[in-house]
């Protein structure tokens, strides 16, 4: 493969983005739950607001991996990868409110959000691979917006 960086760079790159790959599905799931399971008088917008945020979530899930594939590597695929690689972890929660969850999902978001941050100049500055780097600015605006929305609904 010669797209201009260097292949150990490459494999850096495809290790950081398989480890955010299973953040975001990790986050995913944290998001359908929400959706499958809120409860209260606030039901059907908070129904509809985390469906919309899983279907948006379904769509950078599959945006990562192609990356990931698109530097010569595989993504990886299942829940046993994906739980060895997440840095975000799993609650139990006592009730189904949506304060509950919108404070789960707003901590992985922001979570995400800081892991994001901290890739995009070792991407482009020390890995030499600056479309990734562009790449997950994109997707690091996306959950600074989500994030933004998330918060806005606890105040």
């Amino acid at each position: 493969m010669n797209i201009g960086i260097a292949e150990n760079n490459r494999k850096k790159v495809a290790d950081e983005l398989s480890k955010l790959l299973a953040n975001e599905y990790v986050l995913f799931t944290k998001t359908k739950n929400a959706h499958w399971n809120v409860e209260g008088l606030d039901f059907y917008d908070k129904h509809q607001l985390f469906d919309n945020q899983a279907n948006q979530l379904a769509s950078t899930i599959d945006s990562v991996a192609e990356r990931i594939r698109t530097l010569g590597f595989a993504a990886p695929a299942s829940l046993k990868a994906f739980l060895e690689l997440t840095s975000l972890q799993e609650i139990n929660l006592t009730i189904n409110s949506s304060t509950e969850f919108i404070k789960d999902l707003l901590s992985a978001h922001e979570t995400i959000i800081l892991q994001l941050r901290s890739n995009i100049s070792l991407f482009a500055d020390s890995y030499k691979d600056f479309g990734s780097s562009d790449f997950i600015t994109g997707l690091l605006q996306e959950h600074e917006k989500t994030a933004w929305i998330l918060r806005t609904l606890l105040k």
